[in-house]
């Protein structure tokens, strides 16, 4: 998708101007990268922020939770949110306390919500959900029961406006500080997944499908 969000008064970035990024590319593609939405809505006049598992589709953002949730009642009952994905790349190391930082990538959208009520469209993200998370595992598994789709909880967030920020910068020390006698630089970090662990009830014989051991060492 090309094109940029609006700049606005709530998703416009103060602090480092210089390293935002409103074009949709940008945002989008840190949301596909992460697993976790920090999700901010109000509840009785009160800031709440809750952590969900997600899946984007264009510019819809579905959350997933359990349909009798606190979380899913009290975004039923919210027009708009905001939603907050960030990963973190290392530490910048610098010569000093004030200098040293983060390298990350983090992307905040807001948009209106919407509870998703027919069995289809549910489904759809639910899929969403699942290919975001374990690409490719959602063709492999049984259909899901019709109780369990009435006890699954999804919002959609349509996307009205967002921004990125990104730094992969080295430190940017004070000029006088580089003569000093302190080690500085970067360590990075890298999150991805690790080796399978076979489920305790696992019948004999039963191994990983192409699609599971793809899951393996993949990086975020």
């Amino acid at each position: 998708m090309t094109g940029s969000y609006p700049i606005e008064t709530k998703n416009k970035v103060r602090q480092l101007p210089e390293k935002a990024h409103y074009d949709h590319a940008s945002v989008h593609r840190i949301l596909d990268a992460g697993l976790v939405a920090e999700v901010g809505f109000v509840q009785d006049g009160a800031a709440i922020v809750v952590p969900m598992i997600y899946g984007r589709r264009n510019d819809t953002i579905f959350l997933h939770g359990a349909r009798k949730a606190r979380v899913i009642r009290l975004l039923e009952q919210n027009e708009e949110a905001c939603v907050n994905v960030t990963l973190v790349d290392g530490l910048v190391l610098a010569r000093s306390a004030f200098h040293s930082s983060m390298r990350y990538r983090s992307a905040t959208i807001f948009g209106s919500l919407k509870l998703i009520e027919s069995t289809e469209e549910k489904l759809h993200a639910m899929r969403v959900i699942s290919d975001h998370t374990m690409p490719g595992r959602w063709d492999e598994l049984r259909e899901p029961l019709s109780r369990e789709i009435k006890m699954t909880g999804v919002i959609a967030l349509d996307i009205t406006t967002a921004s990125a920020k990104t730094s992969a910068k080295m430190p940017e020390d004070e000029e006088e500080d580089y003569s000093s006698p302190i080690w500085a630089g970067v360590l990075p970090m890298t999150a991805s997944f690790s080796t399978l662990i076979d489920d305790d009830r696992l019948s004999a014989g039963i191994k990983p499908s192409d699609v599971v051991r793809s899951l393996e060492g993949r990086t975020l």
